[in-house]
């Protein structure tokens, strides 16, 4: 339960500095395009292939950078679970 919290403050945080335009402290604004080269770069850094964590990173995209916040990003997560 405490890693699905950490992971519902860091993708809340994530969605609120896109939806509010944030300022980086390099002077870059926070987009959509620069969430998801992050994402990228993160996985490249884990074991195994970027195929391996493809259905996490749709997620965290799924509930991150939406129009709309969903409220709890386990509703997205357990919809994909087999």
């Amino acid at each position: 339960m405490e890693d699905a919290a950490t992971a519902e403050i860091s993708r809340s945080q994530v969605w609120q500095w896109l939806h509010n335009s944030v300022e980086l402290d390099t002077g870059e604004t926070v987009t959509r395009e620069q969430v998801e080269k992050m994402a990228d770069e993160e996985i490249g850094k884990l074991p195994g292939t970027a195929d391996d964590y493809a259905e996490a990173r749709a997620t965290f995209m799924e509930v991150a950078v939406a129009d709309d916040f969903v409220d709890f990003l386990t509703l997205p997560a357990y919809e994909r679970m087999p």
